[in-house]
């Protein structure tokens, strides 16, 4: 191979190199026949027909090449910086399927503080209730007559309802601890971070107070909504002396009121969970859940829904064979014994259906209301705040974050 070298035999010398010397394939600049300045192509000269991208190509609207880069250079379209995803949802507007994977992906981060919390909880509020159900029949034995309707007398029915209405305040009670703390551990599991059952109590306990004021007002104000057209109904057809009229109006006041019932339930729905997170009083809490449903309100109602019914049919489907046992032990013998069984399962049954659909059901809510602060107020910026301490920081710190946009 023959290298074209520059020495003192001039420009195209065979001459082998002189020691030590660089050997180029070109010449060096300046020197003559060395293309000048300004040389190019001639003209007309190009890349074939049909070289280069595709008609229609280039970077994301809004997205521009990196300082140095020609123009139209840019990362393949749909492509963007990572999302964060410390816990169980990623820190961005959440869709369904983020809001019900994160539903389940809680609970399974954290069995302890999701099952074991429902189960102690469920499990202790069923006893409760069976044993406040059956106290009135304790010392008589007369349990069978009991739940014969057409035997029991009316001190024994009377008895029977006030021990119902206890049992369902016991079940109520209940239900507002365990959505109460299962409200704190999703707070954590947003993060990636873990709770025990005894921390989460620590930290509801200064809110149990007011998540219970504002659970006694909802429900007091649901029986009046309903109530009210109902009395009313009644009232027209005494005073008509016609069933037909009165019943035709109380039963369009009552949808009216039921509708009404509905969209305020709805807009009411992130209280427990802003007077948990946020640590605000009653008041501020049903205006702050007003503020952030009134403009998403349909979206809202239609995951709360869809969460229900999901949650209804697991419920009702695990519950199935115990209700069947029980019913069959309450029809097959009029004793005691077996009746007291027949409730047992029954209790088995709602208390096996809410173990199960509880942490779901919470878990929904929550997720529901993050979604709504990170759409009205950015606040997926202010979890990522928090994602970027790190697991090593603690995770309390990151419980204050809640409280930031409060007005």
């Amino acid at each position: 191979m023959v290298i074209m070298t520059h020495d003192a035999g001039g420009y195209g010398s065979a001459a082998p190199p002189p020691a030590g010397a660089v050997p180029t394939a070109y010449p060096p600049p300046g020197y003559p026949g060395y293309p000048a300045p300004g040389y190019g192509p001639p003209p007309g000269y190009g890349p074939p027909p049909g070289y280069g991208p595709p008609p229609g190509y280039g970077p994301p609207p809004g997205y521009g090449p990196p300082p140095g880069y020609p123009p139209g250079y840019g990362p393949p379209p749909g492509y963007g910086p990572a999302v964060l995803k410390p816990g169980v949802v990623p820190l961005r507007p959440l869709t369904l399927s983020d809001m019900f994977n994160g539903a389940v992906a809680y609970v399974r981060a954290n069995p302890k503080a999701t099952l074991g919390l429902t189960t102690i909880v469920v499990v202790a509020a069923q006893l409760i209730s069976v044993l406040v159900s059956l106290w009135p029949f304790a010392f008589t034995g007369d349990i069978a007559k009991a739940l014969d309707g057409n035997a029991a007398d009316v001190e024994m029915l009377i008895s029977w309802g006030a021990a119902s209405v206890a049992g369902y305040a016991t079940t109520w009670l209940s239900t507002i601890l365990l959505s109460g703390m299962l409200t704190v551990v999703i707070g954590r599991a947003v993060f990636g971070a873990g709770i025990t059952i005894g921390e989460s109590w620590r930290r509801l306990r200064p809110r149990l107070w007011p998540l219970i004021g504002f659970m006694a007002l909802q429900s007091v104000a649901l029986v009046l909504l309903l109530g009210i057209p109902i009395a009313i109904g009644v009232v027209v057809a005494l005073a008509a002396g016609s069933g037909a009229a009165g019943l035709a109006l109380g039963a369009v006041l009552f949808a009216v009121a039921a509708a009404l019932a509905v969209y305020l339930f709805t807009m009411l729905a992130f209280t427990p969970a802003v007077i948990v997170l946020e640590r605000r009083d009653i008041v501020s809490s049903i205006r702050r859940s007003f503020a952030l449903i009134r403009t998403d309100f349909w979206r809202v109602f239609g995951i709360r829904l869809l969460a229900g019914l999901v949650a209804g049919l697991v419920a009702g489907a695990v519950s199935i064979p115990f209700n069947l046992g029980g019913q069959i032990a309450m029809t097959a013998s009029a004793s005691t014994a077996a009746a007291m069984i027949g409730l047992a399962l029954f209790a088995v049954g709602g208390a096996v259906g809410q173990i199960i659909t509880g942490p779901f059901s919470a878990g929904v809510i929550v997720l529901q209301y993050t979604d709504r602060r990170i759409r009205a107020e950015a606040f997926d910026m202010v979890l990522q705040t928090g994602a970027a301490a790190g697991p090593t920081a603690p995770p309390e710190s990151t419980d204050d974050l809640w409280l930031t946009g409060q007005r």
